[in-house]
This record gives structure tokens, sequence and C-alpha cells, in this order.
């Protein structure tokens, strides 16, 4: 059974901000056994991965999910960016996105009430998830 599964890193965070791109980047994937020595291995040079959510899914490939992520966001590109070494899968979201997917998810859900939004790194791996899975 496959899981797609979302992950970030706090080094690549801070390069990604010092270079101009933001702090708020995400590597996203679909893999097939155990996550954590893969997660473990690293992506893009860096080894502090840490894993933000997964969820099992059914006949889907990463370059699938990649490719639905990318129309809706913006999909770092590995050879523009040499830090990223190849990696695909790595996307930078701005807090606005999910905060309007937050919203337009309460006002469907018909609760009224207003609340300060905090974002946490679990919401934009609910935001990333949900999409790659529409």
């Amino acid at each position: 059974m496959s899981e797609i599964y979302v992950a970030r890193s706090p080094k690549l965070g801070k390069w990604a901000s010092d270079v101009g791109v933001g702090k708020n980047v995400f590597k996203v994937g679909v893999a097939d056994g155990d996550l954590k020595a893969l997660i473990e291995a690293g992506w893009a040079g860096e080894t502090d991965w840490a894993l933000v959510k997964k969820q099992a899914v059914d006949d889907i490939t990463e370059a699938a999910v990649i490719e639905r992520l990318a129309r809706k966001g913006k999909m770092l590109d590995p050879t523009y960016y040499p830090k990223l070494k190849g990696t695909r899968g790595i996307f930078r979201l701005t807090p606005e996105q999910i905060e309007n997917h937050i919203m337009i998810a309460r006002a469907m859900a018909r609760e009224n009430e207003l609340k300060i939004i905090k974002l946490k790194p679990i919401d934009f791996a609910d935001f990333l998830i949900h999409n790659a899975l529409r």
C-alpha cells in the first residue's frame, strides 16, 4: 500500500528564505514501504527532514501527485536551483494560500464563527495532500 507524505527541513527552509523563495517549503512524494528510512536519507543535500503528515493512498504515483500540485502551486525547479540536487516535489507555499484554504473549508462546513488562524506545518501538509488527491 502506498502512502503520500509531506516532509519539511528547517535547514532547507532557512536556505529558501535566504534566496528569496520563502521559508515554507515542503517535500511531497509517494512511497511504498518504510518512510522512516527514506526521510532519514534526506533530499537536496539536507538530512534534517521530518515527516509532517502521511496518508494511505491507492493507485497513485509520485509523478501524478507532483503534476497535480505543480498545476496549483509553485514547485521549485531542480534545474534552476542547484541546491536541490535534482530533487523533484519540493513546493513553495505562502501563508495566504493556506489561510484561504482553511477559510473556504470552514465556509463550506457552514462554520460561521471567525477565528484567528495560527498556521502550523500540519496545515500546510493538509493543504498539499488535499490538492494532490483532488
